[in-house]
């Protein structure tokens, strides 16, 4: 039996990933004798009955399914504390390890029956070469196969709840903030229809929607709540179990109930007139499906890729929502979720129908805008259309529909900016 091992876990633009593994070294290193090519890393995707899964080779070709197993690429390796920090000698060793959209075997979730589920991550890491110790001491053979424990910062933020509706109780992962003075708004996420289930950490880990939580956008806010509810199935589900185009919910009085109980459990501290909803595809349409039902409630909506067929909005819709505050974001390339169905259709009604506060960041393609992860060529990489959302939790959305700034009392403003202007 080899020795234990950590993971740090972090939450990117394309979901989580095993970003580093620690090892616990028998005696201190120092820096110039820790190389990269001291160590292999084999990892195996299990399902939780030990069982390596058969999974798509790529979220682009769903139907080619292979074994999820090999060997990852180690970017750098050394010295540190347990926490993965780097320093020039240390008890333990950390390996940098290669991840992002090419790179799926260091992704601790994976698509099971439609949905993102937390798997196994089984890691078998040797020493191959020496390395001397501080001391002088010949270090060689160490493996490391049995996992001690994950360490995923930015999800640690969140906790997690349930609602007491009896029909229908929802789980959900919410953020206190820890900025800001006096009531603070609240953000409200939908997830997209990777993102249900019965694990609400998927709902604000299967996307960068910790970054909701993060610095920037709460000081933007000013702090603010975050409450991402989860679906157990998708948003869209009407009843049937099938995605569709009826444009109803199952979900909307346990969606609606949620938030209430929400919003009384932490009446002192949220300011009501400050009630803030988006999210993406499935939870786009969510989102709009909430608009429509609730105009009087929210400040604002921030639908992405949004799922709501525009023909299924009637006039009298669009006359409900075109004074409510909406910024809509999709990608042209969009071939899921198709924004001329959708979105481009939505828009133009309300424009037309005299709405002053409607914005529509429209984008050609989704890149990587971040410098986080790089195709095969080394340029940015391009994501399938329908990541839209990268964009808006990001908060790189400033664009209106013509193309100019978005502008507010003179100003420019992004989504995020815009969005804390927002009031009842």
């Amino acid at each position: 039996m080899g020795s234990i091992y950590y993971t740090i876990t972090e939450i990117t633009d394309y979901g989580p990933f095993i970003t580093k593994l620690v090892l616990p070294m028998r005696a201190a290193v120092k820096t110039e004798d820790v190389k990269p090519s001291c160590f292999s890393v084999y990892v195996e995707r299990k399902d939780k009955q030990g069982e390596v899964l058969l999974l798509p080779k790529s979220w682009t070709e769903p139907e080619l399914k292979l074994p999820s197993k090999g060997y990852g690429t180690i970017l750098d390796a050394y010295p540190s504390s347990i926490a993965g920090v780097r320093a020039e000698e240390g008890t333990f060793v950390t390996l940098e390890m290669k991840h992002g959209p090419l790179d799926p075997l260091a992704a601790p979730i994976a698509p099971l029956n439609g949905m993102n589920e937390y798997i196994v991550s089984d890691y078998r890491i040797a020493q191959i070469a020496e390395i001397r110790s501080a001391e002088g001491e010949s270090l060689s053979g160490c493996v490391f196969d049995r996992c001690a424990g994950n360490t995923a910062e930015q999800a640690d933020k969140f906790l997690q709840g349930i609602s007491s509706y009896s029909q229908e109780p929802l789980k959900y992962g919410y953020f206190v903030p820890q900025t800001g003075r006096g009531k603070r708004p609240l953000l409200i996420w939908l997830h997209g229809g990777g993102e249900g289930g019965t694990d609400p950490a998927i709902a604000y880990t299967g996307n960068n929607v910790v970054n909701l939580a993060g610095y920037d956008i709460q000081a933007k806010l000013g702090g603010a709540f975050v409450l991402v509810p989860q679906a157990p199935t998708f948003w869209l589900d009407d009843g049937s179990g099938q995605y569709g185009r009826t444009g109803q919910s199952k979900y909307v009085q346990a969606l609606k109930t949620l938030i209430d109980e929400f919003v009384a459990r932490n009446e002192a501290a949220i300011d009501t007139d400050r009630i803030y909803i988006g999210g993406c595809s499935n939870g786009g349409f969510m989102t709009m499906r909430m608009a429509l039902d609730y105009p009087a409630y929210f400040a604002a909506a921030f639908p992405v890729c949004e799922a709501l067929y525009d023909e299924v909005i009637g006039d009298a819709d669009i006359e409900r929502i075109r004074h409510m505050p909406i910024w809509l974001t999709h990608a042209k390339d969009d071939s899921i979720v198709r924004p001329e169905e959708t979105a481009v259709p939505t828009y133009e009604r309300l424009i037309k129908a005299g709405a002053k506060d409607v914005h529509f960041s429209y984008f050609d393609r989704v890149v990587d805008l971040r410098g986080r992860f790089a195709d095969e060529r080394g340029a940015p990489y391009v994501y399938h259309g329908h990541f839209a959302w990268i964009y808006a939790l990001n908060d790189d959305c400033r664009l209106d529909y013509d193309g100019q700034p978005v502008v507010v009392n003179g100003r420019e403003v992004s989504l995020m900016e815009w969005l804390a202007l927002q009031k009842k």
